[in-house]
């Protein structure tokens, strides 16, 4: 297993918009997504019959079966996730701060933690949210290509920090990132890391290769959103890289 925890160098700036989007995350979960994950599913919501529907079940189920099997989160999920087969506005935006569990939410908190800080120093911290939710968008967007019809919905903010992960790939190559190696009982150490080493991993041999074997979608997870978002980033973080030097040619 390897970890990444840290990087270096790091900006003394405090990132107020990573920071803030942390704890959006964070707070969505606890407040939203444990109680309901916890919670019985309504029986007379208009929309239970279509989750049904999406996950195979057809003809009569018995509602202690439903409320032994279906959570109120599962439901708030099919509303508020994006679905290729039913896209909206509103899922557009909220899948991005859904997380299907403590494990999702905390690996896509650690990797906002340790890249984001540096983007938003480079970006400001307006610009940062700016790529940030474009990236998300981006991301979406570029799974649904592939998943068209789907009613399968896609929760999660990876796609969002992929594209962060695509702007540090691209402004900060000669950083390290600080990676915990576990192979019990072989090997258990921590090293330094070129980033572009580890973040080519990332989208490499973690999304690139999973998602041309798997089609898409493998052991529930999107890596075409995460490819999506870091080809987002990568080509936004270009894209500002050039206007900047226009305006900069211009005044």
């Amino acid at each position: 297993m390897f970890l990444p925890f840290g990087d270096t160098p790091n900006p003394q700036a405090t990132a107020y918009v990573n920071w803030l989007l942390i704890g959006l995350n964070v707070a969505v979960f606890v407040i939203v997504t444990v109680p309901l994950m916890a919670a019985r599913v309504d029986l007379s919501d208009p929309l239970l019959g279509e989750y049904l529907r999406s996950i195979g079940v057809r003809g009569f189920v018995s509602p202690q079966d439903i409320l032994q099997h279906v959570s109120a989160y599962q439901l708030f999920v099919f509303r508020y996730g994006f679905r290729p087969g039913e896209p909206s506005l509103t899922s557009l935006f909220s899948c991005m701060f859904l997380h299907g569990g403590w494990m999702h939410l905390a690996g896509n908190m650690l990797f906002l933690y340790i890249f984001g800080n540096n983007v938003e120093a480079r970006l400001g911290a307006p610009l940062y949210l700016l790529v940030y939710l474009v990236s998300g968008v981006a991301a979406t967007l570029f799974f649904a290509l592939f998943v068209p019809g789907s009613q399968t919905p896609l929760v999660g903010a990876s796609g969002a920090i992929s594209g962060v992960l695509g702007c540090y790939y691209l402004w900060f190559p000669r950083n390290r990132v600080k990676t915990f190696i576990f192979l019990f009982p072989f090997l258990m150490t921590t090293v330094l890391l070129p980033a572009r080493l580890v973040l080519g991993v990332f989208l490499i041999l973690d999304n690139l290769l999973p998602f041309l074997f798997n089609g898409g979608a493998g052991g529930g997870v999107a890596h075409g959103a995460h490819i999506g978002g870091f080809l987002g980033g990568l080509g936004l973080a270009y894209i500002i890289d050039r206007w900047r030097g226009m305006r900069r040619l211009t005044l």
